[in-house]
């Protein structure tokens, strides 16, 4: 039997996703539940399971915008592989296991008996997912030990061989090269090219263009001394660290702060909705996130709840998930109000865009020793 897999809701909001990459070659074995390719939405990245067991023929290529309910591939459950047994198992996991086992047998067997390679054509090669976060990450491929079927790198594989590689490069003076352009610059060329926007980049640049369009924005600067905060955090920092799991960063005092300020003045924690203002009695704080994919805003959840330890682990989670791509539709759902932080590039001053529907945003900036005046 023939299954047309189909686009599925995904959300109120969402009525098209663009096919980013395709986790299973054209024409192979798949399981049932077994994730198949990945959409891109207007906030997320989601991955597509199968919804029974069979061979898989592409419909739809990479780069595709889908209407929900399009046809992404066809899985016939009776049909058969053109790729070998070893490369497509499809046995019951108890008989997978087994297999195994003899196999493993059998190998260590003939690496005493002969240095045979028991290498195919998928060893040491990325699945499309996982390549595009080795490229995102600068991580060659031959230096990640592939988990899958015959030594297949896996997208888990890639992710978890880019956290070792990013601290690497923090650590070190020698960053890791970018790819290199196909074709080099020529210096005082004046050639383009186009490359196509992703779907959440231009869903960035929709909802910012709309905030300006639509709000009264105001803007007020002011400055903080920092000196206080800084010698708290250098005094505890370690001790912190050690009972924590987790360091201790500026942005757990900015959010606690905000938090209290938030409850003072609920006004700025509500939005308005035509004739009425919605007031919220919780603080759900959303953070800006740089991602190599754009610029995304996941959300701590009644932040006026969480201690300082709290928040640091939940600021790391939910930045390790937006850089690995991993955050769901859910992470970035809501929030009452931003945080957002241009001093990381090292902004004095910046003017953020409103998330929508929310009422206001912070954004921090450079913290840098200057002469002030005290007391007269």
């Amino acid at each position: 039997m023939k299954i047309e897999a189909k686009v599925p809701e995904i959300g109120e909001s969402i009525t098209e996703v663009t096919l980013s990459s395709w986790l299973v070659e054209n024409g192979s074995h798949v399981e049932m539940d077994q994730p198949i390719c990945e959409f891109e939405s207007d906030k997320a990245t989601l991955e597509f399971p199968a919804e029974a067991s069979g061979i898989v023929t592409y419909v739809a290529k990479e780069g595709d915008d889908l209407p929900i309910g399009a046809t992404v591939c066809i899985i016939d459950t009776e049909g058969k592989s053109n790729t070998s047994p070893e490369s497509n198992p499809s046995k019951n996991q108890t008989a997978a296991v087994q297999e195994q086992k003899e196999e493993k047998i059998t190998q260590e067997a003939k690496a005493v008996a002969q240095p045979a390679s028991t290498n195919t054509y998928a060893t040491g090669y990325p699945s499309p997912a996982a390549k595009k976060i080795l490229d995102e990450k600068g991580v060659s491929p031959e230096s990640v030990q592939g988990s899958g079927v015959d030594g297949r790198i896996t997208k888990e594989d890639a992710i978890k061989a880019a956290v070792p590689s990013a601290s690497k490069v923090s650590t070190t003076s020698t960053p890791v090269a970018p790819k290199a352009p196909a074709q080099p610059v020529v210096p005082g060329s004046r050639n383009e090219h186009a490359e196509k926007m992703t779907r959440l980049r231009r869903t960035i640049s929709r909802r910012l263009v709309e905030a300006k369009n639509s709000t009264a924005m105001l803007t007020t600067f002011n400055e903080v001394d920092m000196t206080r905060i800084i010698e708290i955090r250098k005094a505890y920092k370690d001790e912190f660290a050690k009972e924590h799991d987790v360091n201790l960063g500026f942005m757990s005092f900015f959010v606690k702060a905000c938090t209290l300020a938030l409850q003072k003045f609920p006004d700025i924690n509500a939005y308005i909705d035509e004739d009425s203002i919605i007031y919220h009695d919780f603080q759900d704080i959303s953070i800006a996130v740089s991602t190599p994919k754009g610029l995304v805003v996941p959300v701590i959840r009644n932040a006026e709840t969480l201690g300082f330890a709290e928040i640091e682990k939940e600021v790391k989670r939910l930045a390790v998930l937006g850089r690995d791509g991993k955050l769901t539709l859910e992470d970035m759902d809501g929030g009452t109000f931003t945080i957002t932080n241009g001093g990381v590039f090292g902004s004095l001053i910046s003017t953020p865009i409103l998330n929508q529907p929310q009422s206001a945003i912070l954004g921090m900036h450079k913290i840098q020793e200057r002469p002030m005046v005290i007391n007269g």
